[in-house]
């Protein structure tokens, strides 16, 4: 049976307009962001299409619940939150500065084990625990019934999302970067007859055209 994945990144969210670190701090959509999900709601009911049946996933933080709400009241379905959805954890560096964690950041070797690289914050995830709890969230998605499905998430673990998909193995993994802005549209698809899949696009964003007015990564 084919599939089709419909894959978003957050919209703007406070920490993007003030300078702070994502990861697990709480962040809530700002106004601008607010909107863009109305917008991203409407191009998601397009793409779904009335009546057939789907499934809407999310991360549980609040900027992902914000921006998967508009899309289950246009769906006409619940949201189902997985804490596995979540970004990478920046531990402590979570709510403080940029400018904070890039002082204190040590970035991986060319040469190093990247997946198992500590980047010096007490508290962040390596690259191999993101991808591990994103690739499980991915195989408890993919168990769902509808053929059709909708995963709200962020912009690095999106790179993650995307791997999973392609099957890519985690030690490939560690060096693969799928960028991705506020409200930014993925589409997965698999066909019904080789059962190939496919990365239909990454990261649209002119679903936003007219609104958006943030070049921040969503994290």
């Amino acid at each position: 049976m084919g599939r089709d994945i419909l894959v978003v990144t957050h919209t703007q969210a406070r920490h993007h307009v003030e300078g702070l670190v994502g990861g697990w701090y709480d962040s809530e959509l700002t106004s601008l962001g607010h909107r863009q999900a109305q917008r991203l709601a409407s191009r998601i009911g397009q793409l779904a299409g009335d009546g057939r049946p789907v499934e809407l996933y999310a991360s549980d933080l609040l900027r992902t619940a914000q921006t998967a709400a508009p899309i289950a009241a246009r769906l006409g379905v619940p949201a189902t939150y997985l804490v596995d959805l979540r970004e990478q954890s920046a531990g402590v560096a979570g709510g403080r500065p940029n400018a904070w964690l890039q002082a204190r950041e040590i970035p991986p070797l060319r040469a190093a084990d990247r997946m198992d690289h500590r980047n010096g914050v007490e508290g962040a995830e390596t690259r191999r625990e993101l991808f591990t709890r994103i690739y499980r969230a991915m195989d408890q998605i993919l168990e769902g019934p509808c053929a059709t499905q909708v995963v709200v998430t962020h912009g690095i673990a999106l790179t993650a999302v995307v791997a999973a998909w392609i099957r890519m193995p985690l030690e490939s993994a560690s060096w693969v970067n799928f960028r991705a802005g506020p409200g930014g549209l993925t589409h997965l698809s698999q066909d019904d007859h080789h059962f190939d899949r496919a990365v239909l696009c990454l990261n649209d964003r002119s679903h936003l055209d007219g609104v958006d007015d943030s070049a921040a990564q969503a994290r």
